[in-house]
Formats: structure tokens, C-alpha cells, sequence
């Protein structure tokens, strides 16, 4: 009897045993949670469809390739159709529900109205807002972003009208170039434009009225004509891609010579087909990512992951934009993780210790840094000409102090 009862206690023992390694290797194995805020069906939707594929296909790349040092991730990924409301309840979510360190975020709007909430829970939130007003880690420590600010997009914008002018308008002799600025009536729109008259007017620019074009404008004719008087050699467009096209196409259509410059969102693979003959030489683009199918070396991982989902699929550079955004935030997650700091003050601190970080030239190189959270201040410039778009050339700004957070 004894040998019996002692045999069975050394089966319970080394069931116990097995039952707790399997339960921590159970709990070691679960994913790292990241929340994900996208606009699928809202205003911004024609650029965010695309945006949003990108992180969930990454997320498989990332889990198919080793994980974060063998740990997967799992992106929580909710349309919140660019609504502020429905941001701030799914931030609520993922913070007290998933239990997230890190989110996927988008609007400038939304992405403002949760910074001071995010750096008060220790959250690194990556978003596709590229506002200045989140680079500054002194006020927002938590905000990241991967694309040239809009800032130093609008910067760079009005060095090139100033530098390419008497190449472009021979006929304007010795008169300053003329600019205005048209966007919407919205965080995004309007962020940038304290930049862009700043430089303007360091630069001799000469800037008339601002023009107001919403994201879901079917007809810009009204606001063309109001600066018909003014007669600028440039407008400054800060939409989106579909309603930088109507901007375009009422520019052709009215026999305007004015040309447009578009921010980064206004200007992609799609604007080809809404903006049609008028937007040949035309307009030109702000550029701080590669354009889908370029033969740069990140290239090729991007779009494997995309064939995987739709074998067919043809995307846009929204596409590389958010894979672009996951592959910043897989490395900060290595190695955070290697550190032994998979949180959100380990995630910061890893990000920025990042420095020249390449992403196989799908944007500049990226640096963060504690003090500074602006990834980069380059990117090139495109237009569109017979019906393509065509690199003008590559623009940079020196990293200025005086610069940082707005």
C-alpha cells in the first residue's frame, strides 16, 4: 500500500508540474496586443482602406517572421470612421479592456484630442497624423509618427516655389511668387498653415487669402474663383486625394495657370485616374514615402505580404505608409523586448534609440531621439506628367530647433 500511495503522489507531483509549466508557457505565449484606429468608411476612408490593409497584412508578415523574438502580436483593429467620439471610446478599449501598451492610431483630429490621455497611461501611439504639434517629447513624449511632419512637408513646399520659380514662370521677370493655401476646415487641414506662412514669408513669398475645400468637396468652383483676382502661380493644397483632384480639375476647367502642390494625402497612385488630363504638369506632390511596385529594397517584403491577402491586388502608397508604420513599431518592439521592457516606457525608450534606422528606403532614414520625435526631414517631390508620376526631385530641411513641435 505504501509503495502505492507513494507512486500515486509522485503522479500528482508531476502532474501539478506539468500543469503549471504548461499554464506560464500558455501565458509567455500569449500575443502582445496592439490597438488599432483606422478610418475604413469615413471621410478619409478613400486613403485609410489602404492604410489599414497594410497594418493587418503586416501583422501576419511580423508573425510569420519570427514574431517580436518569438512572441506574436495581435492587431485589435476597429474603423472608428473618423469620428473623435468613437476614437476616444476605442482608446478606452484597448487601454482598460486589451490591456494595449501600444496603438496604431490615425487622424490628426482624434490623434490631438487623446495625446494629453496617452502620455498620462505610458501608451506609445504611432499615428498616421503627421502633425508637428505631436513631435516635440517634451509636450508629447508617447506620439510617434513615421512621415516627414506636415510642417516640414509645407516647409520644404515653399522652398521648392521659391527655388523653381523663375525656372517655371520666365514670365513673372523679378516679382515674388504668388501661393495660396487651400484645405479643409479640420485639424488636419489646417495644421500646417501657420508653418507654410511662416516660410512664405521668410522667403519672399507673397501669400493671398486662403481658400476652404472640404474632404468630401464635389465642386471647388466658387473658392477658384474667389482667388481668380489674386492670380497665384502656386496653391498649396492640404486635402485629400479625392478632393485635390476636384481642386485640380476646377483649376483646368476655369483656365487658371495656377499649378498645385499637395501634401502628402492628396497625392497618390489614384489621383491618375480622378484627376484625368488636367492634372498632367499640373500638379505636383509631397512624397515621404515610396509609391507601390518602386524598386527600392523594402519593396519586395510589402508586397508579398499584399499578394497574400488579394493575389490580384494593386495598392497605392497608403499601403506603404501603414506597413511602414508597423515595421518602426516591430523594431521598437525587438527590441524593447530584448531589454526586458515589453511596456509602453520600453517601447519609448526604445524607439528612440533608433537612429538612421533604414526601412529599405520606403521613407528616409528614421531617428528619434528623447528629445526629438520628428522621424525625418526629407522626402522627394513628384508630379504627375503623361499621365504618371514622375520624381522631380529629392528636398530636405536642416533639423532646426526652432522647428520642433510646430
Amino acid at each position: 500500500m505504501k509503495k502505492i500511495k507513494s507512486y500515486h503522489w509522485w503522479c500528482i507531483l508531476l502532474l501539478v508540474a506539468g500543469l503549471t509549466f504548461w499554464g506560464c508557457a500558455k501565458k509567455e505565449a500569449e500575443p502582445i496586443k496592439i490597438g488599432g484606429i483606422f478610418d475604413i468608411t469615413g471621410p478619409t476612408s478613400a486613403v485609410g482602406k489602404d492604410y489599414a490593409q497594410a497594418a493587418k497584412d503586416a501583422e501576419r508578415y511580423i508573425n510569420d517572421n519570427g514574431g517580436v523574438n518569438g512572441r506574436k502580436i495581435q492587431l485589435i483593429a476597429n474603423d472608428y470612421a473618423y469620428k473623435i467620439p468613437e476614437a476616444v471610446s476605442l482608446y478606452k478599449q484597448y487601454k482598460d479592456v486589451d490591456k494595449v501598451f501600444v496603438i496604431q492610431g490615425w487622424g490628426t483630429g482624434d490623434t490631438n484630442a487623446l495625446k494629453q490621455q496617452v502620455n498620462k497611461d505610458n501608451i506609445v501611439y504611432i499615428s498616421a497624423s503627421y502633425d508637428s504639434a505631436l513631435n516635440d517629447p517634451s509636450k508629447t513624449p508617447y506620439n510617434f509618427y513615421v512621415g516627414t511632419s506636415y510642417s516640414d512637408a509645407i516647409r520644404l513646399a515653399m522652398k521648392f516655389v521659391k527655388d523653381s520659380f523663375s525656372q517655371m514662370f520666365p514670365e513673372a521677370g523679378n516679382r515674388a511668387p504668388r501661393v495660396v493655401f487651400i484645405y479643409p476646415d479640420h485639424p488636419y487641414g489646417k495644421a500646417p498653415i501657420p508653418a507654410g506662412k511662416a516660410m512664405a514669408k521668410e522667403l519672399g513669398i507673397e501669400v493671398g487669402p486662403d481658400e476652404i475645400v472640404g474632404l468630401r468637396a464635389i465642386d471647388a468652383t466658387s473658392q477658384l474663383l474667389h482667388m481668380k483676382d489674386f492670380d497665384p502661380d502656386w496653391a498649396w493644397v492640404g486635402g485629400t486625394t479625392p478632393s485635390t483632384s476636384v481642386v485640380v480639375k476646377d483649376t483646368a476647367k476655369l483656365g487658371l495657370r495656377t499649378k498645385i502642390i499637395s501634401n502628402v494625402w492628396g497625392f497618390d497612385e489614384n489621383l491618375i485616374k480622378l484627376a484625368g488630363e488636367a492634372g498632367n504638369d499640373r500638379i505636383y506632390g509631397m512624397a515621404p514615402f515610396a509609391f507601390w511596385g518602386e524598386n527600392v529594397p523594402g519593396m519586395k517584403a510589402a508586397m508579398a505580404a499584399a499578394k497574400k491577402t488579394d493575389p490580384e491586388g494593386i495598392h497605392t502608397v497608403r499601403y506603404i505608409q501603414g506597413w511602414s508604420a508597423m515595421m518602426v513599431m516591430w523594431e521598437g518592439l525587438k527590441r524593447a523586448d530584448k531589454a526586458g521592457q515589453l511596456n509602453g516606457p520600453g517601447l519609448k525608450k526604445a524607439l528612440e534609440s533608433l537612429e538612421n534606422f533604414s526601412t529599405g528606403d520606403l521613407t528616409a532614414s528614421i531617428s528619434f531621439t528623447p528629445t526629438d520625435h520628428r522621424p525625418n526631414t526629407a522626402l522627394r517631390i513628384f508630379k504627375m506628367s503623361n499621365n504618371k508620376l514622375v520624381p522631380v526631385m529629392g528636398v530636405s530641411i536642416d533639423r532646426e530647433d526652432r522647428f520642433l513641435g510646430w
